[in-house]
């Protein structure tokens, strides 16, 4: 006997209300069927714009314990010390190989058409997987000693090159490996971030890095300046195995501390307005929506306070106090903890003081 149609959305339905985020690390998006997959544990959850849970990935038994990555029709993950590939469609596995000797894989990058790299956290290598046969991958050692501890890493078409980050050290940095030769090279010694997890790029060549201390996104340009850093209201937690989705301009962000996702589109909320090369401070949309970001430029490091205050002039919430690099500087002020109605930003930075009005919905 058949299911009804009504029997089934019941079940549907009853699943994904009691499925909740749990020991989470990546996350990516499926530009066919236009959505985003979490690692979710001992599952592949889909969740919505919000970061909220819609719907279980199914199929055989797919999973991710560390990174994700998705070539075409195909999700590429880490599963152990194993790399496994599902059909995006059906959930079906294509294949699963053995990565021999292999100590913590942890970050993994794909070159969109049959190269997977993995980093072996605790081993620290670089294995490059050929998945020319799909059934039928193989892998080799490209990289033998990292020297540093390796965590996220991406592939940089434009350079022929692989980025990665470390997670140990006071200072964590940057590195680059030749597809060349597979030579080792720093882009950024003592990037001031530990505990890097993440890293990705964009189709314009910038590059975001996910650090724990200090809980930021780090927005790198294409020669590694530093250009902006981005907070979100209410803090990130641990932020681990990010993905920019190229296809909507959009970063994902997965926090493992406390099993959230943060989904940023920067198309529609993007500020085109605010001059990199002189203090200013812009917010938009205004009055403040779930998508608003406020940005400000501060022209030299040091402490900086972003305040919320009520038209009186008393301060009603501390958005952020932190010592901060001369940059572009985005805040995600969406889920801003105050109630409806008309306020002032003030950001203090060193030498000078901005402010601007603004009206909570």
């Amino acid at each position: 006997m058949r299911p009804t149609l009504a029997i089934l959305s019941f079940l549907l339905c009853h699943t994904l209300s009691a499925q909740n985020l749990t020991g989470i690390e990546s996350v990516e998006f499926d530009a066919i069927n236009h959505r985003f997959l979490v690692g979710n544990g001992n599952n592949i959850v889909e969740v919505d714009a919000s970061g909220s849970p819609i719907a279980v990935f199914t199929g055989d038994s797919p999973k991710a314990d560390y990174g994700m990555e998705v070539i075409g029709s195909t999700l590429f993950t880490i599963v152990g010390s194993s790399v496994r590939a599902y059909d995006l469609a059906t959930g079906d596995q294509l294949s699963s190989i053995t990565i021999t000797g292999a100590s913590f894989l942890n970050g993994m990058a794909a070159d969109g058409a049959n190269r997977v790299w993995v980093t072996d956290f605790g081993g620290l290598k670089i294995y490059e997987l050929d998945y020319t046969d799909l059934a039928n991958p193989s892998y080799t050692t490209v990289v033998s000693n990292t020297g540093i501890t390796p965590n996220g890493i991406c592939y940089d078409e434009a350079n022929n090159r692989l980025v990665f980050v470390a997670w140990s050290g006071t200072s964590s940095d940057i590195t680059a490996v030749s597809l060349i030769d597979y030579a080792t090279s720093t882009l950024v010694a003592n990037a001031s971030l530990n505990s890097i997890d993440g890293i990705d790029n964009d189709s314009e060549g910038n590059y975001y890095l996910a650090s724990w201390a200090p809980q930021r996104i780090t927005k790198y340009a294409p020669d590694f300046s530093v250009s902006e850093v981005i907070t979100v209201a209410g803090g990130l937690n641990n932020a681990a195995d990010i993905a920019y989705a190229e296809e909507i301009d959009t970063l994902l962000i997965p926090n493992s501390g406390n099993n959230t996702v943060r989904i940023i589109g920067f198309q529609t909320s993007d500020i085109t307005n605010v001059d990199g090369s002189k203090s200013e401070l812009s917010c938009f949309p205004n009055p403040v929506t779930e998508n608003s970001v406020l940005t400000f430029v501060t022209l030299q490091s040091g402490l900086v306070k972003v305040e919320v205050l009520d038209m009186q002039g008393k301060i009603v919430h501390e958005l952020l106090t932190e010592n901060l690099p001369a940059a572009k500087h985005r805040i995600v002020v969406g889920e801003l903890p105050i109630a409806s109605g008309s306020y002032v930003w003030r950001v203090q930075t060193i030498g000078s003081e901005m402010t601007q009005a603004f009206v909570k919905q």
